[in-house]
């Protein structure tokens, strides 16, 4: 089993993994800038940003893997992208780093356009999805010696439309997933059992990969 740190461990995307993966009897630490009334039960829970990143790593001590979920919107937006290059590089060189990033930059499909370029895609998306394309990059020219993992979730995929876990998705790669309809959708759950099935049987090393149904 490994240790697993969830950075945002109590948000939407965030609380998921930590379930699934204490769930699966792996040991969790979530961090979040403040603890919740509400736990799961079998986590631990402790105080951390990454606006303080050698707080962060300090209370990281002996973790194997290192799952981010902060979005980059509110006070958090143009501060998400600096603060994860930082970490990437202050962690030791064994953890495996995991980023929770956004819909918009996974391609409509093999070798087209992101989903962030269609017109369709809402402006007021547009910084937050801009700067998640930017932690993926960042992760994709250095990290050097590092091993990650970033994942796009589905477009459908929050906390307005949670669904249920059903333990199963699919994967595209680099293309969104849809249904034969065009629909693009996940569940909370699901989309931790995808994130946990990578971190138990990685298939994705230095790479991005897409989930939905």
């Amino acid at each position: 089993m490994a240790r697993i740190a969830v950075i945002g461990g109590t948000g939407y995307a965030g609380r998921h993994i930590v379930e699934e993966a204490v769930k699966r009897g792996h040991t969790v630490v979530s961090v979040a800038r403040s603890l919740p009334a509400e736990r799961v039960e079998g986590a631990t829970y402790v105080e951390g940003t990454l606006l303080d990143v050698p707080g962060l790593v300090s209370e990281l001590e002996d973790v194997d893997v290192v799952v981010s979920t902060v979005p980059a919107r509110g006070e958090m937006l143009g501060k998400v992208r600096p603060s994860l290059a930082e970490l990437v590089r202050e962690l030791p060189p064994h953890v495996r780093v995991g980023v929770v990033g956004g819909a918009g930059g996974s391609l409509v499909e093999p070798g087209g356009e992101r989903l962030i370029d269609q017109p369709s895609f809402a402006e007021e998306y547009k910084p937050e999805a801009f700067e998640a394309i930017g932690i993926l990059e960042d992760l994709q020219a250095g990290a050097k010696g590092r091993d990650w993992f970033y994942v796009h979730p589905a477009g459908g995929f929050g906390a307005w439309n949670p669904g249920v876990r059903t333990g199963t998705y699919r994967l595209g790669g680099a293309v969104l997933v849809t249904d034969e309809n065009g629909e693009s959708y996940i569940s909370g759950a699901d989309f931790a059992v995808a994130v946990l099935d990578e971190i138990e049987d990685p298939k994705y090393s230095r790479e991005r990969f897409t989930v939905g149904y």
